[in-house]
């Protein structure tokens, strides 16, 4: 199978959210059959839906992949349950939740999974990181990312500046 550019949205509000994301990149990058080829800067976003909650910390990785859509998906959810996802309120509270933003140019819609991501367009932290990663990127009917963030909500969506943490200590 050829490697496909698949665009993976990264999200956390619980349980130091920027290490949740810099965990998963981590784990990401060593998907069997797959590179990554580009990582996003992290966001800070108030929530959608339930707002007595915290704030997310969104981003979003480039990968080219040699996984299906599908064992792309399995993936993503593998690494959410050991980051210790729970999924107990919609739009509540999470350690980390992964959606498969884009899959190449293809539009998948089936029981368990939609790409391009339902709420794509309407989600500026989900569109800032995309344009991070490929200012030029369209969907696959043709409408850009930058046109599309022009006209999206507001989420008071900020930069966060990178974290510098100490090395592991060698053991």
């Amino acid at each position: 199978m050829a490697a496909t550019d698949a665009f993976v949205g990264l999200g956390s509000n619980m349980a130091d959210p920027s290490a949740q994301l810099a965990g998963a990149v981590a784990r990401l990058a060593a998907l069997p059959k797959t590179e990554l080829v580009a990582q996003s800067p992290f966001y800070s976003s108030r929530p959608v839906g339930p707002q007595d909650q915290p704030d997310f910390v969104n981003g979003a990785v480039w990968l080219r992949t040699g996984l299906s859509p599908f064992e792309l998906l399995d993936q993503l959810q593998a690494i959410e349950q050991a980051h210790g996802r729970e999924r107990i309120q919609h739009w509540g509270p999470r350690t980390l939740d992964l959606d498969l933003l884009l899959y190449g140019n293809e539009t998948i819609t089936s029981e368990r999974l939609t790409v391009p991501h339902a709420e794509l367009a309407n989600r500026d932290f989900v569109l800032q990181p995309l344009l991070d990663l490929d200012p030029e990127r369209s969907l696959p009917d043709g409408r850009r990312l930058a046109d599309l963030r022009r006209r999206c909500p507001d989420n008071r969506l900020q930069r966060l500046k990178p974290v510098s943490r100490p090395p592991f200590p060698s053991s």
